[in-house]
C-alpha cells in the first residue's frame, strides 16, 4: 500500500511543479526575436530567446536549440552574464560554414543599447571582443 502511495505522489509531483511553475526570465530585456546580419549581408542569423530559458536559433541551414542562463541585472559594467548549452542541432553548416556540436556550452557577455534595441555579445566584460549588434526584430519569442 505504502508503494502505491508513494507511486502516485511522485506520478504527481511533476504536474504539480509544472503548474505552479514560473518562467524565469519573464520581462528580461533578452526575451524575443533577434536577428544578426553578416557585414557583407550574405547571411543572416535570427535568435528567439523564450522566457522558460530555451531558445531556438537558424543561421544559414543550420536549426539548433538551447538552454541558456542569463543574469537578471547587469553588472556595474553594464554587462549581461550568458551561458549557453546547444541542445539539438540539425547537423547543418551556420553563416560561418561550421557545424555546431549538441552539447557545446559558451560563457559570454551581452551588453545593451540604450534603446535596448540591440545588443552585442562579447567574450568578457569589455567592448574588445565582440560580434553584432543583434537587432530585436519581435515580441515576446515563441
Amino acid at each position: 500500500m505504502r508503494i502505491a502511495i508513494l507511486a502516485l505522489l511522485l506520478a504527481a509531483a511533476p504536474l504539480a511543479g509544472a503548474a505552479g511553475a514560473t518562467d524565469p526570465f519573464a520581462g528580461h530585456p533578452l526575451v524575443g526575436t533577434w536577428r544578426f546580419f553578416l557585414p557583407d549581408g550574405s547571411c543572416a542569423e535570427t535568435y528567439r530567446f523564450r522566457a522558460d530559458g530555451t531558445s531556438h536559433v537558424t543561421s544559414a541551414e543550420e536549426i539548433a536549440e538551447s538552454v541558456f542562463e542569463i543574469s537578471h541585472k547587469p553588472s556595474p559594467k553594464g554587462f549581461y552574464l550568458w551561458v549557453d548549452t546547444i541542445v539539438k542541432d540539425n547537423g547543418k553548416k551556420d553563416c560561418a560554414g561550421q557545424v555546431t556540436d549538441v552539447g557545446r556550452k559558451t560563457t559570454n557577455y551581452i551588453r545593451f543599447d540604450p534603446s535596448g534595441q540591440r545588443f552585442v555579445v562579447c567574450r568578457a566584460e569589455s567592448l574588445d571582443a565582440c560580434f553584432g549588434p543583434l537587432y530585436r526584430v519581435g515580441g515576446a519569442a515563441i
